[in-house]
């Protein structure tokens, strides 16, 4: 079996104790896009011994371009990602338990998921789930990696409960919906997923070994620009979810944030940031917008169309999407194009 991994164990810091070490740990990813393939590759050909990844999405011919465990006979079939990647995968080592969930990750799943598992690793295309997993890890005492990309830029955070600063630390409040670009407004370079998941899939096995150089900055980098840094961030006292143990996203985000609309094809999202009385500006979102589809908006709502889909956004975030009966479908069109 060491023979496999001849080339990490000679590499002092690891070392054949620590290749056991990582036969014996479980890792969870969190999406299985761009981030999520390439994390899952990783940790998979460095010999962890349990990878489960959990993604709500089916693959697309737009994926190819930077989700590497994908090809076009996947899209053809028309199966989620998450069991095209562990199939990928079985075949690059038969040595790694790999499981797939196909499923929309909520508090309950995320409580259950920290729990088995002995790190996490966001490959997310939301900050709902984001926060939701910040606070079950920190419920937990579990450590998980922060990690996104956007057009040529990427960043990554280690989150060590207890140890370094937790999500909301660095984030205290959810980004509302439309004021974040994602993938499909603003694109992505493959490069920036090679060089982010790089960082992070490394960071993983440090803490998965306990080591002492595990990092404790964020790090962010854009590739286009050539520009990189180190951001040492101090945990907040104060913090909501390290500081006290109010595990707010856990609790909010237990309700249904979903809902099929009778006889209308329709199904209606809310979304949890915007609670706060806090509106969307839909000048700045139609600008977003408009490259990849139709839009038209007033002061009470937007209307925009896309891939034979209607969504019709209200300034509190909530929207409603024709063309879908499917509350999964619904929430990754809106995590697409809005954001959550």
């Amino acid at each position: 079996m060491l023979d496999r991994y001849s080339r990490q164990t000679l590499f002092a810091p690891i070392g054949k104790e620590g290749q056991e070490r990582l036969r014996s740990s479980a890792v969870t990813i969190i999406g299985c896009g761009a981030l999520g393939t390439v994390l899952a590759n990783n940790l998979c050909r460095a010999g962890i011994g349990r990878l489960r990844i959990a993604d709500r999405d089916f693959i697309e011919l737009n994926n190819l371009q930077r989700q590497i465990l994908f090809d076009e006979d996947d899209v053809k079939r028309h199966i989620p990602k998450a069991v095209a990647a562990a199939e990928k995968l079985r075949h690059v080592n038969s040595d790694v338990e790999v499981e797939a969930l196909v499923e929309d990750i909520d508090a309950d799943g995320i409580e259950a998921l920290v729990q088995e598992t002995d790190l996490l690793l966001d490959a997310t295309d939301n900050f709902e789930t984001r926060y939701l997993l910040n606070d079950a890890c920190i419920k937990y005492q579990h450590p998980w990696i922060y990690s996104g990309v956007i057009a040529s830029y990427g960043v990554t955070m280690n989150v060590i409960p207890g140890v370094t600063p937790c999500l909301r630390c660095v984030f205290p409040e959810m980004p509302l919906p439309g004021t974040t670009p994602t993938c499909d407004t603003a694109g992505v370079l493959n490069g920036i997923v090679g060089a982010i998941t790089g960082i992070a899939s490394t960071e993983a096995l440090k803490i998965l070994l306990n080591s002492e150089k595990t990092s404790h900055d964020m790090v962010w980098m854009d590739v286009w620009e050539n520009t990189s840094e180190r951001i040492a961030l101090p945990r907040q006292p104060d913090c909501p979810a390290c500081g006290q143990h109010h595990y707010d996203f856990l609790e909010s985000l237990g309700e249904s944030t979903s809902t099929t609309l009778c006889g209308r094809n329709a199904v209606q999202v809310r979304n949890h940031a915007g609670k706060g009385g806090e509106k969307l500006n839909f000048s700045e979102l139609a600008e977003r917008l408009q490259p990849v589809g139709t839009v038209h908006y007033n002061e009470f709502l937007l209307r925009f169309i896309v891939d034979g889909y209607e969504l019709t956004v209200f300034p509190d975030a909530r929207a409603i999407i024709k063309g879908t009966a499917d509350l999964q479908v619904a929430r990754s069109i809106y995590a697409r194009y809005i954001g959550m």
